[in-house]
Protein backbone atom coordinates (compact mmCIF):
# COMPACT_ATOMS: atom_id res chain seq x y z
CA UNK A 1 0.00 0.00 0.00
CA UNK A 2 1.75 3.33 -1.15
CA UNK A 3 1.56 6.69 1.26
CA UNK A 4 -1.49 8.16 -1.01
CA UNK A 5 -3.97 5.06 -0.14
CA UNK A 6 -2.96 5.05 3.30
CA UNK A 7 -3.44 8.90 3.21
CA UNK A 8 -6.92 8.35 1.65
CA UNK A 9 -7.87 5.50 4.06
CA UNK A 10 -7.52 7.97 7.20
CA UNK A 11 -9.00 10.24 5.42
CA UNK A 12 -12.53 8.28 5.11
CA UNK A 13 -12.03 6.97 8.14
CA UNK A 14 -11.81 10.25 10.02
CA UNK A 15 -14.69 11.57 8.09
CA UNK A 16 -16.72 8.44 8.50
CA UNK A 17 -15.71 8.50 12.27
CA UNK A 18 -16.81 11.86 13.03
CA UNK A 19 -20.31 11.54 11.03
CA UNK A 20 -20.95 8.89 13.79
CA UNK A 21 -19.41 11.02 16.85
CA UNK A 22 -21.52 14.34 15.75
CA UNK A 23 -24.70 11.81 15.14
CA UNK A 24 -24.57 10.04 18.94
CA UNK A 25 -23.46 13.69 20.34
CA UNK A 26 -26.77 15.54 18.24
CA UNK A 27 -29.15 12.45 19.67
CA UNK A 28 -27.36 12.84 23.76
CA UNK A 29 -27.85 16.94 23.28
CA UNK A 30 -31.53 16.45 22.40
CA UNK A 31 -31.75 13.91 25.28
CA UNK A 32 -30.09 16.19 27.79
CA UNK A 33 -32.32 19.19 26.41
CA UNK A 34 -35.54 17.49 26.54
CA UNK A 35 -34.91 16.23 30.18
CA UNK A 36 -33.22 19.66 31.47
CA UNK A 37 -36.35 21.34 30.25
CA UNK A 38 -39.31 19.28 31.56
CA UNK A 39 -37.30 18.51 35.00
CA UNK A 40 -38.00 22.39 35.49
CA UNK A 41 -42.02 21.67 36.23
CA UNK A 42 -41.24 19.52 39.29
CA UNK A 43 -39.59 22.76 40.54
CA UNK A 44 -41.85 24.89 40.01
CA UNK A 45 -45.30 26.02 42.00
CA UNK A 46 -48.55 25.88 39.79
CA UNK A 47 -49.57 29.36 40.34
CA UNK A 48 -48.89 32.07 38.04
CA UNK A 49 -45.93 34.17 37.69
CA UNK A 50 -46.17 37.24 40.06
CA UNK A 51 -49.16 36.17 41.76
CA UNK A 52 -49.40 34.69 45.39
CA UNK A 53 -51.74 32.90 47.17
CA UNK A 54 -52.29 34.61 50.82
CA UNK A 55 -54.69 33.43 53.82
CA UNK A 56 -55.12 35.10 57.31
CA UNK A 57 -52.61 35.10 59.79
CA UNK A 58 -54.75 33.28 62.10
CA UNK A 59 -55.55 30.55 59.84
CA UNK A 60 -53.25 27.59 60.76
CA UNK A 61 -53.14 25.66 57.39
CA UNK A 62 -49.40 25.52 57.03
CA UNK A 63 -49.64 24.24 52.95
CA UNK A 64 -52.35 23.86 50.22
CA UNK A 65 -51.90 21.71 47.01
CA UNK A 66 -52.82 22.48 43.42
CA UNK A 67 -56.12 20.23 44.04
CA UNK A 68 -57.34 21.82 46.94
CA UNK A 69 -56.73 25.21 45.65
CA UNK A 70 -58.51 24.19 42.57
CA UNK A 71 -61.55 22.66 44.78
CA UNK A 72 -61.66 25.67 46.22
CA UNK A 73 -61.89 27.97 43.45
CA UNK A 74 -64.59 25.43 42.19
CA UNK A 75 -66.60 25.75 45.12
CA UNK A 76 -66.36 22.33 45.89
CA UNK A 77 -64.31 22.99 49.29
CA UNK A 78 -66.18 25.62 51.17
CA UNK A 79 -64.90 25.28 54.45
CA UNK A 80 -61.28 25.36 55.93
CA UNK A 81 -62.16 21.73 57.99
CA UNK A 82 -62.28 19.73 55.07
CA UNK A 83 -58.36 21.01 54.76
CA UNK A 84 -57.49 20.16 58.45
CA UNK A 85 -58.29 23.97 59.89
CA UNK A 86 -60.50 25.04 61.79
CA UNK A 87 -64.49 25.34 61.17
CA UNK A 88 -64.67 28.40 59.15
CA UNK A 89 -66.16 29.47 55.74
CA UNK A 90 -63.64 30.06 52.97
CA UNK A 91 -63.91 33.46 51.42
CA UNK A 92 -62.58 34.14 48.25
CA UNK A 93 -60.83 36.96 47.51
CA UNK A 94 -59.59 37.76 43.67
CA UNK A 95 -59.33 41.12 41.72
CA UNK A 96 -62.47 40.13 40.25
CA UNK A 97 -64.64 40.19 43.72
CA UNK A 98 -62.83 43.26 44.47
CA UNK A 99 -65.49 45.46 42.46
CA UNK A 100 -68.24 43.66 44.53
CA UNK A 101 -66.95 44.41 48.18
CA UNK A 102 -65.57 47.59 47.54
CA UNK A 103 -67.03 50.64 46.23
CA UNK A 104 -64.80 52.75 43.30
CA UNK A 105 -64.63 55.41 45.67
CA UNK A 106 -63.73 53.27 48.74
CA UNK A 107 -60.47 51.82 45.57
CA UNK A 108 -59.77 55.15 44.37
CA UNK A 109 -59.85 56.05 40.83
CA UNK A 110 -55.95 54.29 40.14
CA UNK A 111 -56.86 51.56 43.08
CA UNK A 112 -54.55 53.38 45.58
CA UNK A 113 -56.72 52.30 48.15
CA UNK A 114 -56.50 49.32 47.34
CA UNK A 115 -53.29 47.67 49.44
CA UNK A 116 -55.71 49.49 52.52
CA UNK A 117 -58.71 47.96 52.36
CA UNK A 118 -56.88 44.30 51.38
CA UNK A 119 -55.83 44.44 54.74
CA UNK A 120 -59.32 45.23 56.01
CA UNK A 121 -60.73 42.85 54.53
CA UNK A 122 -58.41 40.28 56.05
CA UNK A 123 -58.86 41.33 59.62
CA UNK A 124 -62.25 41.35 59.39
CA UNK A 125 -62.45 37.87 57.71
CA UNK A 126 -59.78 34.92 59.54
CA UNK A 127 -61.60 32.55 56.40
CA UNK A 128 -60.37 34.64 53.54
CA UNK A 129 -58.16 33.41 50.88
CA UNK A 130 -56.44 35.45 48.08
CA UNK A 131 -55.40 35.21 45.31
CA UNK A 132 -53.49 39.12 44.13
CA UNK A 133 -50.60 39.78 42.50
CA UNK A 134 -47.24 40.97 44.48
CA UNK A 135 -48.12 44.41 43.66
CA UNK A 136 -51.68 44.65 45.10
CA UNK A 137 -50.44 43.23 48.65
CA UNK A 138 -49.68 45.55 51.18
CA UNK A 139 -46.41 46.02 52.26
CA UNK A 140 -47.71 45.59 56.22
CA UNK A 141 -49.63 43.05 55.18
CA UNK A 142 -51.85 41.60 58.30
CA UNK A 143 -52.17 38.02 56.43
CA UNK A 144 -49.56 35.65 55.69
CA UNK A 145 -48.76 33.79 51.95
CA UNK A 146 -49.39 30.42 52.25
CA UNK A 147 -47.14 28.46 50.14
CA UNK A 148 -48.42 26.03 47.07
CA UNK A 149 -46.70 22.60 47.10
CA UNK A 150 -44.70 21.35 44.27
CA UNK A 151 -45.95 19.72 41.32
CA UNK A 152 -44.94 16.19 42.24
CA UNK A 153 -44.45 13.00 39.99
CA UNK A 154 -47.23 11.17 41.05
CA UNK A 155 -49.71 14.18 40.46
CA UNK A 156 -48.13 14.74 37.38
CA UNK A 157 -48.64 11.01 36.26
CA UNK A 158 -51.76 10.04 38.12
CA UNK A 159 -53.84 13.48 38.03
CA UNK A 160 -56.91 13.32 36.29
CA UNK A 161 -57.54 16.53 35.20
CA UNK A 162 -55.67 18.31 32.31
CA UNK A 163 -56.29 22.30 32.63
CA UNK A 164 -52.67 23.81 31.98
CA UNK A 165 -54.05 27.38 31.02
CA UNK A 166 -56.99 27.71 33.47
CA UNK A 167 -56.85 30.79 36.25
CA UNK A 168 -55.79 30.74 38.91
CA UNK A 169 -54.08 27.39 39.31
CA UNK A 170 -53.59 25.20 36.24
CA UNK A 171 -53.93 21.38 36.66
CA UNK A 172 -51.70 18.93 35.34
CA UNK A 173 -53.06 15.21 35.37
CA UNK A 174 -51.52 13.22 32.33
CA UNK A 175 -53.24 10.28 33.34
CA UNK A 176 -56.36 10.72 31.07
CA UNK A 177 -53.27 11.71 28.15
CA UNK A 178 -51.59 8.49 28.96
CA UNK A 179 -55.03 5.98 29.18
CA UNK A 180 -55.43 7.51 26.06
CA UNK A 181 -51.95 7.14 24.26
CA UNK A 182 -52.21 2.89 25.15
CA UNK A 183 -55.52 2.65 24.30
CA UNK A 184 -55.39 3.77 20.74
CA UNK A 185 -51.99 1.79 20.46
CA UNK A 186 -53.49 -1.70 22.01
CA UNK A 187 -56.34 -0.84 19.17
CA UNK A 188 -53.95 -0.13 16.70
CA UNK A 189 -52.38 -3.36 17.53
CA UNK A 190 -54.93 -5.35 17.06
CA UNK A 191 -56.51 -4.12 13.94
CA UNK A 192 -52.94 -4.36 12.31
CA UNK A 193 -51.71 -7.81 13.68
CA UNK A 194 -54.14 -10.17 11.91
CA UNK A 195 -53.89 -7.76 8.46
CA UNK A 196 -50.04 -7.71 8.87
CA UNK A 197 -49.54 -11.39 9.36
CA UNK A 198 -51.78 -12.70 7.09
CA UNK A 199 -49.98 -10.22 4.48
CA UNK A 200 -46.40 -11.07 5.59
CA UNK A 201 -47.47 -14.92 5.19
CA UNK A 202 -49.26 -14.62 2.04
CA UNK A 203 -46.14 -12.49 0.72
CA UNK A 204 -43.73 -15.08 2.18
CA UNK A 205 -45.11 -18.72 1.62
CA UNK A 206 -48.13 -18.27 -1.26
CA UNK A 207 -47.96 -15.52 -3.19
CA UNK A 208 -45.39 -16.44 -6.61
CA UNK A 209 -42.58 -14.06 -7.82
CA UNK A 210 -43.92 -11.93 -9.79
CA UNK A 211 -47.27 -11.07 -7.33
CA UNK A 212 -44.48 -11.20 -4.83
CA UNK A 213 -42.72 -8.36 -6.72
CA UNK A 214 -45.80 -6.13 -7.50
CA UNK A 215 -47.29 -6.10 -3.65
CA UNK A 216 -43.91 -5.63 -1.39
CA UNK A 217 -43.41 -2.40 -3.19
CA UNK A 218 -47.25 -1.15 -3.00
CA UNK A 219 -46.95 -2.11 1.27
CA UNK A 220 -43.63 -0.53 1.55
CA UNK A 221 -45.32 2.80 -0.35
CA UNK A 222 -47.62 2.96 2.35
CA UNK A 223 -45.19 4.00 4.86
CA UNK A 224 -43.67 6.92 2.74
CA UNK A 225 -47.67 8.59 2.25
CA UNK A 226 -47.51 11.46 5.40
CA UNK A 227 -49.44 10.96 8.09
CA UNK A 228 -51.63 14.06 7.37
CA UNK A 229 -53.30 11.95 4.39
CA UNK A 230 -53.84 9.54 6.48
CA UNK A 231 -55.65 12.01 8.87
CA UNK A 232 -57.83 13.07 6.16
CA UNK A 233 -58.80 9.96 4.85
CA UNK A 234 -59.66 8.64 8.99
CA UNK A 235 -61.69 11.99 8.63
CA UNK A 236 -63.78 12.47 5.61
CA UNK A 237 -63.98 8.19 5.69
CA UNK A 238 -64.06 6.60 8.88
CA UNK A 239 -64.98 9.49 11.48
CA UNK A 240 -68.31 9.47 9.75
CA UNK A 241 -68.82 5.70 9.02
CA UNK A 242 -67.91 4.79 12.75
CA UNK A 243 -70.76 7.79 13.77
CA UNK A 244 -72.82 6.11 11.74
CA UNK A 245 -72.19 2.42 12.63
CA UNK A 246 -72.51 2.76 16.44
CA UNK A 247 -75.08 5.76 16.29
CA UNK A 248 -72.53 8.07 18.21
CA UNK A 249 -72.97 11.97 18.85
CA UNK A 250 -69.38 12.48 17.57
CA UNK A 251 -66.84 9.96 15.45
CA UNK A 252 -64.03 11.24 16.57
CA UNK A 253 -63.23 8.55 18.51
CA UNK A 254 -59.97 6.03 19.94
CA UNK A 255 -61.31 3.37 17.60
CA UNK A 256 -61.33 5.78 14.73
CA UNK A 257 -57.75 6.46 15.94
CA UNK A 258 -56.75 2.99 16.49
CA UNK A 259 -57.84 2.13 12.66
CA UNK A 260 -55.86 4.36 11.22
CA UNK A 261 -52.56 4.18 13.24
CA UNK A 262 -52.99 0.32 12.04
CA UNK A 263 -53.26 0.76 8.59
CA UNK A 264 -49.86 3.09 9.42
CA UNK A 265 -48.41 0.24 11.03
CA UNK A 266 -49.02 -2.18 8.53
CA UNK A 267 -45.78 -1.48 6.28
CA UNK A 268 -43.46 -2.17 8.82
CA UNK A 269 -44.97 -5.16 10.33
CA UNK A 270 -45.74 -6.74 7.03
CA UNK A 271 -41.78 -5.83 5.75
CA UNK A 272 -40.48 -7.31 9.14
CA UNK A 273 -42.46 -9.79 10.04
CA UNK A 274 -42.08 -11.11 5.98
CA UNK A 275 -37.93 -11.09 6.20
CA UNK A 276 -38.28 -13.22 9.31
CA UNK A 277 -40.03 -15.84 7.64
CA UNK A 278 -37.94 -15.89 4.94
CA UNK A 279 -35.28 -16.93 6.89
CA UNK A 280 -36.57 -19.80 8.00
CA UNK A 281 -33.82 -22.11 6.54
CA UNK A 282 -34.94 -23.98 3.40
CA UNK A 283 -33.87 -27.72 4.58
CA UNK A 284 -36.01 -27.16 7.28
CA UNK A 285 -38.97 -26.77 5.48
CA UNK A 286 -37.94 -29.67 2.93
CA UNK A 287 -37.60 -31.66 6.17
CA UNK A 288 -40.87 -31.46 7.25
CA UNK A 289 -42.67 -31.65 3.57
CA UNK A 290 -40.02 -35.56 3.57
CA UNK A 291 -42.08 -36.44 7.02
CA UNK A 292 -45.45 -36.20 5.01
CA UNK A 293 -46.10 -32.85 6.95
CA UNK A 294 -48.66 -30.80 4.65
CA UNK A 295 -47.96 -27.14 3.28
CA UNK A 296 -49.64 -25.82 6.40
CA UNK A 297 -48.56 -27.65 8.60
CA UNK A 298 -45.13 -27.01 7.94
CA UNK A 299 -46.10 -23.36 7.80
CA UNK A 300 -47.57 -23.49 11.41
CA UNK A 301 -45.50 -25.96 12.89
CA UNK A 302 -41.93 -24.99 11.55
CA UNK A 303 -41.75 -21.59 9.85
CA UNK A 304 -43.90 -19.50 12.37
CA UNK A 305 -42.12 -21.07 15.52
CA UNK A 306 -38.48 -20.54 13.97
CA UNK A 307 -39.11 -17.01 13.16
CA UNK A 308 -41.17 -16.12 16.28
CA UNK A 309 -39.05 -13.64 17.57
CA UNK A 310 -38.89 -11.96 13.99
CA UNK A 311 -42.36 -11.89 14.04
CA UNK A 312 -42.44 -10.59 18.05
CA UNK A 313 -40.11 -7.87 16.77
CA UNK A 314 -42.31 -7.13 13.67
CA UNK A 315 -45.32 -6.18 16.27
CA UNK A 316 -42.85 -3.91 18.48
CA UNK A 317 -42.01 -1.83 15.75
CA UNK A 318 -45.71 -1.58 14.88
CA UNK A 319 -46.13 -0.34 18.31
CA UNK A 320 -43.21 2.20 18.53
CA UNK A 321 -44.45 3.46 15.10
CA UNK A 322 -48.07 3.61 16.64
CA UNK A 323 -47.30 5.10 19.74
CA UNK A 324 -45.57 8.16 18.26
CA UNK A 325 -47.73 9.27 15.68
CA UNK A 326 -49.13 12.98 16.03
CA UNK A 327 -50.87 14.56 12.93
CA UNK A 328 -53.45 11.87 12.32
CA UNK A 329 -54.26 10.50 15.74
CA UNK A 330 -54.91 14.67 16.24
CA UNK A 331 -57.48 14.68 13.75
CA UNK A 332 -59.67 12.10 14.50
CA UNK A 333 -59.27 11.08 17.75
CA UNK A 334 -61.76 13.94 19.13
CA UNK A 335 -58.81 15.36 21.93
CA UNK A 336 -61.02 14.72 25.09
CA UNK A 337 -58.85 15.00 27.79
CA UNK A 338 -61.30 13.62 30.07
CA UNK A 339 -60.57 9.39 31.06
CA UNK A 340 -62.72 7.52 28.72
CA UNK A 341 -62.01 3.22 28.64
CA UNK A 342 -64.35 2.93 25.65
CA UNK A 343 -63.06 3.25 22.05
CA UNK A 344 -66.30 4.72 21.25
CA UNK A 345 -65.52 7.48 23.23
CA UNK A 346 -63.18 10.72 22.18
CA UNK A 347 -60.05 10.48 23.58
CA UNK A 348 -56.02 12.41 23.36
CA UNK A 349 -52.89 11.13 22.93
CA UNK A 350 -49.71 12.06 24.54
CA UNK A 351 -48.20 13.37 20.80
CA UNK A 352 -51.57 14.84 20.36
CA UNK A 353 -51.41 17.31 23.30
CA UNK A 354 -47.81 18.40 22.18
CA UNK A 355 -48.12 19.14 18.95
CA UNK A 356 -51.89 20.73 19.91
CA UNK A 357 -50.41 23.58 22.91
CA UNK A 358 -46.50 23.62 22.11
CA UNK A 359 -47.26 26.33 20.03
CA UNK A 360 -49.14 28.58 22.44
CA UNK A 361 -47.15 28.26 25.26
CA UNK A 362 -44.48 31.09 26.51
CA UNK A 363 -40.85 29.79 26.81
CA UNK A 364 -39.74 28.95 30.51
CA UNK A 365 -43.80 28.58 31.42
CA UNK A 366 -45.14 25.94 33.63
CA UNK A 367 -47.02 24.97 30.54
CA UNK A 368 -44.01 24.37 28.36
CA UNK A 369 -42.25 22.48 30.99
CA UNK A 370 -45.32 20.86 31.50
CA UNK A 371 -45.25 20.03 27.80
CA UNK A 372 -42.03 18.53 27.87
CA UNK A 373 -42.35 16.56 30.78
CA UNK A 374 -45.14 14.35 28.29
CA UNK A 375 -42.04 14.02 25.94
CA UNK A 376 -39.97 12.57 28.60
CA UNK A 377 -43.17 10.02 29.42
CA UNK A 378 -43.37 9.17 25.67
CA UNK A 379 -39.91 8.84 25.29
CA UNK A 380 -39.45 6.09 28.30
CA UNK A 381 -42.39 4.24 26.40
CA UNK A 382 -40.01 4.47 23.24
CA UNK A 383 -37.37 3.47 25.35
CA UNK A 384 -38.97 0.35 26.75
CA UNK A 385 -40.39 -0.57 23.69
CA UNK A 386 -36.56 -0.65 22.10
CA UNK A 387 -34.81 -2.61 24.86
CA UNK A 388 -38.36 -5.03 23.86
CA UNK A 389 -36.49 -5.36 20.56
CA UNK A 390 -33.28 -5.98 21.89
CA UNK A 391 -34.19 -8.35 24.14
CA UNK A 392 -35.94 -10.73 21.55
CA UNK A 393 -33.42 -10.53 18.98
CA UNK A 394 -30.51 -11.33 22.12
CA UNK A 395 -32.95 -14.46 22.72
CA UNK A 396 -33.27 -15.27 18.69
CA UNK A 397 -29.85 -15.31 18.51
CA UNK A 398 -29.21 -17.78 21.49
CA UNK A 399 -31.60 -19.91 20.55
CA UNK A 400 -30.11 -20.21 17.13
Amino acid sequence: MNKTQRIYEKMITGILFSSSTITSLTVILIVVFLFREGIVLFKSTPTQKDYIIAVSSENTIPIISSNELANIFNKDITNWKYLGGRNDSIILLTINDLAGIFTEAELGPELENLPTKVNEFVSANPGVILYLSKDQIPVNFVGRVIPVKKITTKDFVFGKHWYPTSTPIPQFGIWPMIIGTLMVTFGAIIFALPFGMATAIFMSEIAGERLRNVLKPVVELLAGIPSVVYGFFGLVVLVPLIQQLFSLDVGETALAGSIVLGIMALPTMVTVAEDALNTTPQTLREASLALGASKWQTLVRVVIPYAKSGISTAVILGIGRAIGETMAVLMVTGNSTHINYSFLQPTRTIPATIAAELGDTSYGGVHYSSLFALAIILFLFTIVINFSVEIIKNRSRRTA
